[in-house]
């Protein structure tokens, strides 16, 4: 993760929420919190710390049976936010020599702009991803201290970019198995150039979930985003395997065809995740301040959509 100082962008949310921001005073909803406000029956999925032993003990006297009751609290309207890094083999592009966004770069500059801002924001911090290849995935449950380095140290060019092509849709799903350290409203960044999309119910399951889903689309404006007129000229092209570069000339044609692909795929991403209602962060450069200054882009679009002047 890059040293120096961050320009930090708000954690603006979708929906409004009840109270005030940042955890400094409890809501009305119900959720991970500090101040008690009830007691239901235990349901499969809750904590077990969350159960009051002695309600229980009351209510096992008073039925004759194995009664369990769970505490119910506030919310604490602090953003939690999980990062979930692609790490598949073609995000581990571009070797600096050639001319094309290093996609690995700007995958660990979006991830240093996400855990700055969580931690200006006082926010509790997850990260997920598959990038070590294997069935289990890396996963740093919620939490706010120390999170920073251990994030930072995953994100220090050591970690492999092995994960699976569907390596979005497993990371999804295994959130969505943390029903209680993930509550409607948790922030969930997907860092990711999304030319392995998930298929349209990973979406629609997230957004049941009441989850905040920013898609964080890394591409080439140039190469892959649009394409350049370079008939007849030679190019550099890398393979996502092992990272080495290949010449290929194309034809005037070719590359008119797929400049025309390339443009009609970006605009069909962009209106299939605008579709679920999500508002991504485009990043077409490596650079700190570029990566900054997309992320603080977006989060004056979003608080314009919610506040129009």
């Amino acid at each position: 993760m890059s040293s120096g100082e961050r320009r930090t962008f708000p954690l603006v949310p979708r929906r409004r929420l009840t109270g005030l921001p940042f955890g400094d005073l409890p809501s009305r909803r119900r959720g991970h919190g500090s101040d008690i406000i009830g007691v239901r029956p235990y349901q499969a999925g809750d904590p077990v710390g969350s159960i009051d032993w002695f309600a229980s003990a009351r209510a096992s006297s008073a039925s004759g049976g194995d009664e369990f009751v769970v505490r119910e609290r506030a919310a604490d309207e602090a953003p939690r936010v999980v990062v979930v890094a692609d790490r598949r083999p073609a995000m581990g592009l571009y070797p600096p020599s050639l001319p094309w966004l290093a996609k690995r770069d700007a995958l660990r500059e979006s991830v240093a702009a996400i855990v700055a801002s969580a931690a200006a924001a006082r926010a509790d911090l997850a990260a997920l991803d598959f990038g070590d290849g294997g069935a289990e995935p890396y996963w740093l449950p919620p939490g706010r201290r120390e999170r920073q380095w251990q994030i930072a140290e995953r994100e220090n060019g050591t970690t492999p970019f092995a994960a699976p092509e569907d390596n979005l849709e497993l990371a999804l799903a295994f959130l969505g198995r943390r029903r209680t350290e993930l509550p409607p409203a948790t922030f969930v960044f997907v860092v990711s150039d999304f030319l392995a999309m998930p298929p349209a119910e990973t979406w629609q399951d997230a957004v049941a979930r009441g989850w905040d889903v920013v898609p964080v689309v890394i591409q080439d404006p140039v190469w892959e985003r649009s394409f350049p007129a370079v008939g007849g000229v030679a190019l550099p092209v890398a393979d996502p395997g092992t990272g080495r570069g290949r010449l290929v000339r194309l034809s005037t044609r070719q590359a008119r065809r797929r400049r025309e692909a390339n443009e009609r795929r970006y605009a069909e991403l962009r209106a299939e995740l605008e579709s679920f209602g999500f508002q991504p962060v485009a990043v077409m450069d490596s650079a700190p301040a570029a990566v900054d200054a997309a992320f603080i882009e977006w989060a004056e679009d979003r608080r314009r959509s919610r506040w129009p002047r």
